[in-house]
């Protein structure tokens, strides 16, 4: 009788812990499902594009309005972009980030310039101004020191090592290069202009340069691109030379205006600028944020 009960009472022991291990099993997975995705946490859980660009997060970001110049955090949970009233000429810088597991977004200011973030996330580069990360938030709006702020850049980009890479806007001079500057040993070099290979047709724009230097991207209107402006790139070539411009082809580049390119931090997409409809009278044009596969700059990549 003894022997009967000790039986009866492990196998009630099996039985309950059969029951907490599934029980404990069923919460896991219920808190895997309620755990936020990569895509959720990035991106706004927008859906990934492919190699035909889609506007970014239409409603959110991308409306029947102006939306200029978008870039990430490293980290991706911050978003800067300019956005403007098709009403109105005024723009503002606004940020997009997660509040309580809700993307939400924010004006930061009125338009201090075309925002980039440095590779290490410490400084927004807005052309010829920049802002520091402090501990606190972002520092004020400050100038670059000579010979850039005597320049008029609309976006200057900068690598992994401190090179700047920035255009020189000049209404009465079309063919403007873009230039680079390097930091060599703490002490920043004379911008100098880049190659032919990247400095030929009108309205050299808006740089941006690969983290490591591997290539280049900027836009220019040349007699062989689709129509307006069109987004090119460079790589960089084994003797350090720039390799000849290409076009990205006719799924980034329309017959319109296409420009201001960039890739995220992650090395996934590509950003850029496209105008879908010119502004009226007072009113602004309707620019949206497009994103695309990065592959469509890796399938250029020369063997």
């Amino acid at each position: 009788m003894k022997r009967n009960y000790v039986i009866i009472v492990g196998v009630v022991w099996l039985l309950n812990a059969c029951n907490v291990g599934q029980s404990n099993t069923k919460e896991k997975e219920k808190e895997k499902e309620t755990e936020p995705t990569e895509l959720e946490n990035n991106y706004f859980g927008q859906v990934p594009p492919g190699l035909t660009p889609v506007p970014f997060a239409p409603n959110l970001v991308s409306t029947p309005a102006y939306q200029y110049g978008g870039t990430f955090t490293p980290d991706l949970q911050e978003f800067y972009y300019l956005r403007g009233d098709q009403d109105a000429a005024q723009q503002q810088l606004v940020v997009v980030f997660q509040k309580n597991n809700q993307w939400t977004d924010s004006i930061v200011s009125a338009r201090p310039g075309q925002p980039i973030i440095s590779p290490d996330g410490q400084t927004m580069h807005l052309g010829r101004r920049f802002k520091e990360r402090t501990k606190t938030g972002w520092s004020d709006v400050q100038l670059l020191n000579a010979p850039f702020n005597e320049f008029f850049i609309m976006r200057l980009s900068v690598s992994a090592k401190g090179t700047y890479f920035f255009d020189t806007y000049d209404e009465n001079n079309p063919d403007f290069p873009i230039r680079y500057s390097t930091l060599e040993n703490g002490t920043r070099q004379a911008p100098r202009a880049l190659s032919k290979a990247i400095n030929t047709g009108t309205q050299m724009n808006h740089p941006f340069i690969a983290p490591d230097e591997s290539y280049l991207l900027w836009d220019a209107k040349r007699e062989e691109g689709h129509g307006d402006s069109d987004i090119y790139v460079s790589f960089r070539q084994k003797d350090g030379s720039w390799g000849n411009a290409i076009n990205l082809g006719d799924k980034v580049n329309t017959n319109g205006w296409d420009a201001a390119a960039s890739v995220t931090p992650d090395g996934k997409y590509l950003f850029f600028n496209r105008l879908i409809q010119q502004g009226k009278e007072e009113a602004l044009p309707d620019v949206d944020i497009f994103w695309v596969d990065a592959q469509v700059i890796e399938q250029l990549r020369p063997n």
